[in-house]
């Protein structure tokens, strides 16, 4: 697992309250924060993630929804899932790679 981990990692103790949902805000889940760096982020999910639209989401840091940061998933393990923060403009830069790469 380490060589998919991007970054020095701060570990909470006791993890981190926050919230993944959905971009089109059609589901919300409880979840912890285990460990996160500049890039990611290892969670833990309060509840099932199947069915749940998990190649982009918004992980809720305040219960305001004013903190947030836009992930895709990254890795499932059971309850816990890794996830990749996107920048402005990431997913634009990756289809255009994609493309380059498939011509």
């Amino acid at each position: 697992m380490a060589e998919r981990q991007k970054g020095e990692r701060v570990v909470f103790e006791r993890g981190i309250p926050a919230f993944m949902m959905g971009i089109d805000g059609t589901w919300r889940r409880n979840c912890t924060i285990e460990d996160v760096s500049e890039t990611g982020a290892k969670l833990t999910v309060d509840g099932s993630v199947e069915g749940l639209h998990l190649k982009e989401f918004f992980l809720l840091l305040s219960s305001t929804g004013l903190a947030y940061r836009r992930c895709e998933l990254a890795w499932v393990n059971g309850d816990q899932i890794g996830v990749n923060f996107l920048k402005l403009g990431d997913r634009k830069k990756k289809a255009n790679r994609r493309a380059a790469e498939d011509a």
